[in-house]
Parts: structure tokens; C-alpha cells; sequence
């Protein structure tokens, strides 16, 4: 019996679907729940799992091909009981939509949602030592694993609950002195764009010609945030929350957002419309997959403990590729913290419909001149970090950009011991 699996719905209001990578090929048996493809919409990569067990008749789609929801994307072949037979009838043909991740779980024989991981089925066959894995694959990872006859017992999983993921893979032959598999059985130079830098591509030059961007650069003291985390990260860590110094950088922007409503603001050519809401986008690196901004909803109204489990959820689920599209819609300003990186300061791109983006640089500890008591001058040692403000011109000059930055500066050295 021939079952077609169609696009599913990953989102409200979203009715077209780019295919990223086919993660199954003609002829190969898929086990219920398996990865057959990844579908990518509005910047969020989704794996679709199958539903059902069965071997792989048709794919009907491509890797980069545009698809509408509902679209037959796969066709399997499977086993066809009496009972289903007197059910379908003579049409010989049933389809089969993936689970939305939006749908109830009403009933235990329902298909898993598109991020639901099954230990069982991340079982690749092909060798007792995958078998006896405690994290679980995802399903480039098996298909490394297989190829490559490893043990993946021996290899750190850096996913969500220990899940081995493609990199991990990646980094464990290259550490092992094994041949890292070419992303390309091209014989020239030239290795093809994913799908997904494609899309950075286009929103990062389509915001550049469709903006006026200018940096301006200011220096902020961290010792007083240093000395708040320093006070409660290990009653957030009691409570299971991981204090990074970006949960500050975070809430001193969103508090800046408020006293300076324009860079909340979006340019239009009858106006400028201003948002009710500050939702801050939040850049997550994917490595050589690029980047991705989930978005932080009414960040000013959250209290710092609040930000530091939502910014580590976030964070989590970008990098698991566990992201639904609202996750990455509504965003009215960005925040960047480049520094991860080592990098000290930057010009990161303004986000498409935005007003500005705040770039966060490396902390170093510097030589600094302060003044003492008496009013004389010292020089101290001080973690220092450069904020850099991309901003448009056309919605602001220098003397706003200035002052909505300064607000940030001022709010991360005066931080309260309490606050």
C-alpha cells in the first residue's frame, strides 16, 4: 500500500515551505518517527519525522524546491492489513499529513510533532554499538555513524539531553585523525549554498539597500553587573538557571527601549509606526549553518531572572533546531553578543524593518582612569566591553543614537546590588 506525506502546517499564517536536506534516499526503510527531510520557514529548520514505518517508494520533491502546504512531498510503501484494505477500498492510496506541532495530543496513537525525539528510532541499524548508545542521533548523525563504522558511545553528544548531532560526528573524526566526509561530491572547488544561507544572504543585502546605516561606539564599566552576578548566580543555579551576562545586556536594553520609544520604531514610507511591545531578537550562532534570532516577547516586563530562563530556553531550542516559526516573528530591535567570539566591537547588520541593532563586544580587563575620593585621578584595572549601536539615519541622527546608547552604558555600570 502506497501513503503520501504532505507538508504540514509549521505555523499560523504560513503556507509555503523551502525543502532543506533529504535525509533518506529511494528504496531505503524508514522506521515510524525517523527523519525523512528538513523543511525550512521563516528562518526556523524543521525536521519532518514520519509518522509511519515503511520503505521509501517516490520522493517527489528536491532540495531547495518551494512547496505549498499539503504538497505531496514523500511517498512510502508499507504493509496493508485485511482490515485496512476493506477501509481504503480499491483507491490503493492513502495521504498522510506530518504532524503540525501545533496539534493536541488527544490520543497516545497519534504521530509524534515534528521535534518530538523517540529513543527507539534513533536506533540506526548496522551494529551492536549503536545500539547500546545512551544519547540519542539525530538523523545525519546516524547516517554518519553507519558510514563511518563508528561507536557512538564514545562520542560527547552536545545536543538536548545528550542527542549526538552532525558536528559532534564532524569534531570526533577530525579529533581522531579520520577523513572528515566532504559536503560535496562535486570534483571543482565550488560547494552549493544551503538553503538557509541563501536566506541570510538575501535579508542581510536587502536590509543594507533598504536602510541608512551608521555605528557609533561607547564603553561601559561591567564591575557593578560582575558584582550582582556574582551575588546570585548560584541562587538562580538552585533554581536551574544559568546567569549569563547576557540576561544584562538584554534588560538594560529593553529598559533603554522604554525611555527611547523611537529606536523601538519602525520606518514606513507614510510614517513611523511605533510598537506597544518590546521584543528583542536575540542572534543565536549556528556554526557553519549560520545564525538565527529568536525573539524575546515583552522584555521589559520580565525580571532578570525571568530573561536569563528565557534567553537559555531560546538558546537551547535554536541551536536542537527545536524553533517554531513564532518563535522567530515579532521582533522590534536586536541584540548581538558578538564577543562570544572574542570579537571587541562590530557593525552587525540592522534587521530588516528595524531601527537599530546593538552589538555587544569581548569583556577585558583594563587599564582605566578613575577618580578617587578626593578628586584626584587613579588608574584602576576594569572589565570593560564596547557597546556597538547600528542605527538607521534615516529615523534617527547621531544626538538620538547617542542618547539611547548612553542610557544602556549608564544602566549596566549603576546596576543595583538588588536589582
Amino acid at each position: 500500500m502506497i501513503q503520501t506525506i504532505r507538508a504540514p502546517r509549521l505555523g499560523e499564517g504560513v503556507e509555503e515551505l523551502t525543502i532543506g536536506k533529504l535525509l533518506v534516499a529511494v528504496g531505503e526503510r524508514v522506521t515510524e518517527h525517523q527523519g525523512l527531510m528538513e523543511l525550512e520557514s521563516d528562518k526556523v529548520v524543521s525536521e519532518l519525522n514520519s509518522p509511519i514505518a515503511g520503505t521509501v517508494k517516490d520522493i517527489l520533491v528536491r532540495e531547495g524546491d518551494l512547496v505549498q502546504v499539503g504538497s505531496p512531498l514523500i511517498n512510502l510503501e508499507t504493509e496493508q492489513t485485511a482490515s485496512d484494505r476493506d477501509q481504503q477500498g480499491a483507491t490503493g492510496t492513502k495521504p498522510i499529513s506530518a504532524p503540525s506541532p501545533n496539534a493536541g495530543a488527544s490520543s497516545k496513537n497519534q504521530p509524534a510533532p515534528l521535534h518530538q525525539v523517540n529513543p527507539q528510532s534513533q536506533i540506526p541499524p548496522g551494529g551492536e554499538g549503536i545500539q547500546k548508545t545512551a544519547g540519542f542521533l539525530s538523523p545525519l548523525a546516524r547516517k554518519l555513524i553507519r558510514t563511518h563504522g563508528l561507536d557512538p558511545a564514545k562520542i560527547h553528544g552536545t545536543g538536548l539531553g545528550g542527542r549526538i548531532m552532525k558536528q559532534d560526528i564532524l569534531d570526533y573524526l577530525e579529533q581522531n585523525h579520520k577523513a572528515v566526509p566532504s559536503i560535496s561530491t562535486r570534483t571543482s572547488n565550488v560547494v552549493p549554498h544551503s538553503t538557509g544561507r541563501k536566506r541570510i544572504a538575501e535579508r542581510m543585502l536587502r536590509s543594507m539597500h533598504s536602510s541608512a546605516p551608521v555605528l557609533t561606539v561607547m564603553e561601559a564599566d561591567l564591575s557593578a553587573v560582575l558584582q550582582h552576578r556574582s551575588m546570585h548566580r548560584d541562587a538562580f543555579a538552585r533554581e536551574g538557571i544559568r546567569l549569563t551576562l547576557t540576561a544584562y545586556f538584554v534588560q538594560a536594553a529593553a529598559h533603554a527601549l522604554r525611555r527611547h520609544p523611537l529606536v523601538n520604531a519602525s520606518w514606513t514610507d507614510e510614517g513611523m509606526e511605533y510598537h506597544e511591545d518590546i521584543n528583542i531578537g536575540m542572534a543565536v550562532a549556528l556554526g557553519s549553518e549560520g545564525l538565527i534570532v529568536p525573539v524575546i516577547r515583552n522584555a521589559e516586563r520580565l525580571s532578570l531572572k525571568e530573561l536569563a530562563s528565557r534567553i537559555e530556553d531560546l538558546a537551547a531550542r535554536a541551536r536542537n533546531r527545536a524553533l517554531t516559526v513564532d518563535d522567530v516573528r515579532g521582533a522590534t530591535f536586536s541584540v548581538t553578543n558578538h564577543g562570544t567570539g572574542g570579537s571587541l566591537f562590530a557593525t552587525p547588520v540592522i534587521v530588516e524593518g528595524h531601527t537599530g541593532i546593538l552589538g555587544i563586544g569581548a569583556m577585558q580587563k583594563r587599564p582605566m582612569v578613575v577618580q578617587t575620593a578626593d578628586g584626584s585621578d587613579a588608574i584602576a584595572i576594569k572589565p570593560m566591553v564596547y557597546l556597538s549601536f547600528v542605527f538607521d539615519h534615516r529615523v534617527m541622527d547621531g544626538e538620538g543614537a547617542d542618547g539611547f546608547l548612553k542610557t544602556v552604558k549608564d544602566l549596566l555600570e549603576s546596576w543595583p546590588k538588588d536589582g
